[in-house]
């Protein structure tokens, strides 16, 4: 792989993770729901450090034309922990409200992250750029499980408050 090919990857995925990190802040500054602040806050403080290794990555191969080995830290599972926040979103946000929204809209980032990430972990060659990605994407995957379960107990907490069942 070319080297402004290798920069070019590293720029897109900064960018995503600053937009990521301005949408979690964002939304955690505008929720008036206090679950909803805790999992975007803890979110953006994620993105934060993937956008600092990410960085330091960029510095390195820059530096030497090479990626350092992955001194990422292996992402924390908090699902089980955000689940038990999720039934307090589930009583504090409306499953038509700007909270809802901004989490359907979550969806959207974290899947890109998880292309993005998983397409240049599959093409890589250089192994510590591979590890790299891989676990990026593996960090991403733990942030939409999360949001998605968020996703589908407001939606059947939608479709049980209006009766939508079809039995």
């Amino acid at each position: 792989m070319t080297a402004k090919k290798a920069e070019d990857i590293l720029k897109t995925a900064i960018l995503l993770e600053l937009r990521g990190k301005a949408f979690y802040t964002t939304t955690a500054r505008q929720t008036e729901s206090e679950a909803v602040r805790e999992i975007f806050t803890i979110m953006a403080e994620e993105e934060d450090a993937h956008i600092e290794y990410l960085s330091r990555q960029f510095a390195e191969y820059e530096r030497n034309g090479k990626f350092a080995r992955n001194d990422i830290a292996d992402s924390v599972d908090d699902t089980e922990a955000a689940m038990i926040l999720s039934e307090q979103v589930k009583n504090e946000i409306s499953a038509a409200g700007f909270e809802a929204a901004a989490i359907s809209a979550a969806i959207d980032f974290e899947n890109r992250a998880i292309e993005v990430y998983q397409q240049r972990a599959d093409e890589a060659t250089d192994p510590n750029e591979k590890e790299m990605y891989q676990s990026l994407a593996d960090w991403e995957r733990t942030h939409h499980r999360l949001l998605y379960k968020l996703n589908e107990d407001l939606k059947e907490q939608v479709w049980n408050d209006n009766s939508f069942w079809p039995f």
